[in-house]
């Protein structure tokens, strides 16, 4: 029936298939890059720290090293214009990220900007340097690193949170825009993970992973054709039921859980 099949076309293989990562110098973007070259890929990494890429290429005959700024569209657009020209992109993920614990009482103007400038900006401007190309060409994927804290509002998420909604809600939009025209569009909403960004925590953090199993559920859910990307469902299936409750009942239960 209509309703079962997958969302996207699935993606089960990887050999010869050409990979755009921005943010890919560590955590789940470092993962990912690496489990897609174990299985054939060609995988163009990109991220600040041009010296981790230079690591990661030098290691893999199969990937390259293209450093830039996540929020330096001019340079987004040229790296896309440089890897273009060497041939199609197969996918295309968006995984840089910044991250400040921040609630109202500590709110900070110029870091939430920063929050908006890496997690959701540098995506538009990656969108804008890649999709003329992968709209002409009728095929190919785009996977934006959400997050569960875009489910809803929760505590310490006063700058992140509203950022990974936004993502959420992008690539919804784009999902009815461009699978029409043949293009896969995914969102990956992971819980909690070990990367740079969550060893700021100072809280338990239920159900934590290591960036290779999520790049083992990310490639899983690629090849299962998924729209979301969640995971551990452990965890990210009780926040999902959270969505589902009116604001009184929401709000009592995070406050009593995090007090």
């Amino acid at each position: 029936m209509t309703f079962l099949r997958p969302l996207n076309p699935p993606m089960p293989r990887w050999h010869d298939q050409t990979v755009w990562i921005v943010g890919a110098s560590s955590g789940i973007g470092q993962a990912t890059a690496l489990a897609l070259l174990r299985q054939g890929a060609r995988v163009v990494v990109s991220a600040r720290n041009e010296s981790a890429l230079q690591t990661l290429a030098q290691a893999h005959p199969l990937c390259v090293a293209m450093p830039l700024d996540a929020t330096d569209s001019a340079a987004l657009q040229q790296a896309a214009s440089h890897i273009l020209a060497q041939g199609a992109l197969d996918c295309v993920v968006y995984c840089a990220g910044h991250y400040e614990p921040m609630r109202a009482d500590t709110l900070n103007l110029a870091d939430m900007k920063r929050h908006c400038e890496v997690n959701y900006l540098g995506a538009l401007s990656l969108l804008n340097a890649v999709l003329p190309a992968m709209r002409e060409r009728g095929c190919g994927h785009i996977s934006l690193v959400g997050s569960v804290a875009g489910y809803r509002g929760l505590p310490n998420s006063l700058a992140y949170g509203p950022t990974k909604a936004a993502l959420i809600n992008l690539a919804e939009a784009l999902y009815l825009d461009l699978r029409p025209q043949g293009l896969g569009v995914s969102i990956i909403n992971p819980g909690f993970v070990q990367t740079p960004l969550t060893a700021q925590n100072t809280f338990s953090m239920p159900a934590l992973l290591t960036p290779d199993q999520a790049a083992s559920a990310i490639l899983q859910g690629w090849a299962a054709g998924q729209f979301e990307i969640h995971f551990p469902k452990r965890f990210t299936n009780w926040l999902k039921l959270l969505r589902l409750l009116p604001y009184r009942a929401y709000f009592n239960l995070v406050q009593r859980a995090t007090q």
